[in-house]
């Protein structure tokens, strides 16, 4: 009963837009009913598509930049004190300057759009991975970090045999964060490029049609932006689930 609740309420709130709208009449290019969004959803999806793949291109090319800099730089930083306390706090710099602030620069420096496009998903959902997984690394259980120390591991030892597999479950969590604010960055860093043509995303489908008072289109894209948000974090919280399942070799608990 309580996992639909959610869906309960979306329904009821959905029912309440559709009989507000037609009761007083408002314009669709003013506020369009729940069931016009949906059929130009679907009457424009062979439109949406493209850009809606286009924008899932630059999110997931984005995430596995992250995963693949933030779980390299975190084992460095793990392996080296030195380091960490030398550039750790210039993540920090990047991760809480607004995005919309250097977007425009990142477009300035970087000659292909989509390139800067990526750059800019990059850059938001880097620092969860970095630090989820830093986290990670640090918390091992300080008696097994004794015994690999007793028995003279290496480096790499400790890290392949010892920290990471403690760390994977963190690392799972930053990668949930991750998955959405991939999409929160490549859409935002497209709205800021104000581009347009064929090889665009979600963004420019939402700016062109804001351009043209085509307030029904607005809605339909925003709609399959949520949907896909929705999709992607539920993917990769099963995904993180399983992992975790087969890890440990217990089925994880249900939330009730």
């Amino acid at each position: 009963m309580n996992r639909a609740l959610p869906v309960l309420s979306l329904l009821f709130l959905l029912l309440v837009w559709e009989g507000v709208v037609r009761g007083l009449a408002i314009p669709p290019y003013v506020l369009p009913t729940p069931s016009l969004v949906l059929l130009t959803l679907w009457s424009s999806f062979g439109s949406l598509a493209v850009s809606w793949w286009f924008t899932l291109k630059i999110s997931f090319g984005a995430l596995g930049l992250a995963c693949l800099g933030g779980v390299a730089i975190a084992c460095v930083f793990a392996l080296s004190r030195p380091l960490e306390a030398a550039l750790l706090p210039l993540a920090v710099m990047l991760q809480v300057t607004p995005l919309v602030a250097i977007a425009p620069l990142i477009l300035i420096y970087v000659e292909s759009t989509t390139a800067a496009l990526l750059t800019c998903a990059w850059v938001i959902a880097f620092f969860p991975i970095l630090s989820n997984t830093l986290a990670g690394l640090r918390a091992v259980d300080p008696n097994l970090a004794d015994l690999f120390r007793l028995y003279r591991a290496t480096r790499w030892q400790r890290l392949r045999l010892l920290l990471v597999p403690g760390a994977l479950p963190y690392f799972l969590a930053g990668l949930r964060i991750s998955s959405g604010l991939s999409l929160i960055g490549a859409v935002t860093a497209e709205m800021v490029a104000g581009v347009a043509g064929r090889e665009t995303g979600l963004a420019s489908r939402i700016l062109e049609a804001s351009f043209r008072s085509e307030t029904p289109k607005m809605f339909a894209a925003l709609v399959l932006l949520v949907l896909t948000g929705v999709l992607v974090y539920s993917g990769f919280n099963a995904l993180s689930r399983i992992a975790l399942w087969q890890l440990y070799g217990e089925r994880p608990k249900e939330n009730h």
